[in-house]
C-alpha cells in the first residue's frame, strides 16, 4: 500500500531556530496506528528560506535545545 499523506496525522510539534537553520521534534500517527517521533533539520539559504536537511548528527548545543520538546512529545505518546 503506498504512502497517502491524507492518513499521517500530526499529533505534536515544536522547533526551534538559530542562525544556522531550524530543527523539528514531532509525534505522527499513519492511519491511527503508533505514535511515532520525527526529528528533521532544515538549513537556511542565502536568502533565508528553509530546506530539508539530512539530520545527522547534533551538537551539545542542539541537543540541549530539543531535549525539552523530546520530553514533551513523549506525553503525546500515551
Amino acid at each position: 500500500m503506498p504512502y497517502d499523506s491524507s492518513l499521517d496525522t500530526c499529533l505534536y510539534t515544536k522547533s526551534t531556530e538559530n542562525d544556522l537553520g531550524r530543527l523539528t521534534v514531532s509525534v505522527y500517527s499513519y492511519n491511527n496506528g503508533p505514535k511515532k517521533l520525527q526529528t528533521s533539520r532544515e538549513t537556511r539559504d542565502r536568502d533565508g528560506n528553509f530546506n530539508f536537511g539530512k539530520l545527522g548528527r547534533l551538537s551539545r548545543e542542539e541537543l540541549e535545545a530539543i531535549m525539552p520538546f523530546c520530553k514533551e512529545a513523549l506525553g503525546h505518546m500515551q
